[in-house]
């Protein structure tokens, strides 16, 4: 069984950082790509950012410079380093298995002063 948990959301001010993880497990994580996405309150879901199973990142126009995708295959895990936070990536965030229906439950991530 194919589990996906976040972790690391929370309150932070604008131009604040965090830093989002997520634990893979139930398949060979090193053969995928993941993704994390994120769905603001009344908004559709978003692709926010990938790394392929060989490490390649990409990212939406919105986080681009800001936020940073990364992935641990000895661990399972991928990571999202975000920074210069601003109210607009208020959301809750998904780690994903690119092409797969396999989600998290999700970690809210609220920008606020």
């Amino acid at each position: 069984q194919v589990q996906l948990v976040e972790s690391g959301g929370g309150l932070v001010q604008p131009g604040g950082s965090l830093r989002l993880a997520c634990e893979v497990s139930g398949l060979s994580f090193s053969l995928y790509a993941m993704t994390w996405h994120r769905q603001a309150p009344g908004k559709q879901r978003e692709l926010v950012a990938a790394v392929s199973s060989g490490g390649r990142t990409s990212y939406s126009a919105s986080v681009e410079g800001r936020f940073t995708i990364s992935r641990d295959n000895a661990k399972a895990m991928v990571y999202l380093q975000m920074n210069s936070l601003n109210v607009e990536d208020t959301a809750l965030y998904y780690c994903n298995v690119e092409g797969y229906p396999y989600w998290g439950k999700g970690s809210l991530v609220t920008v606020s002063s």
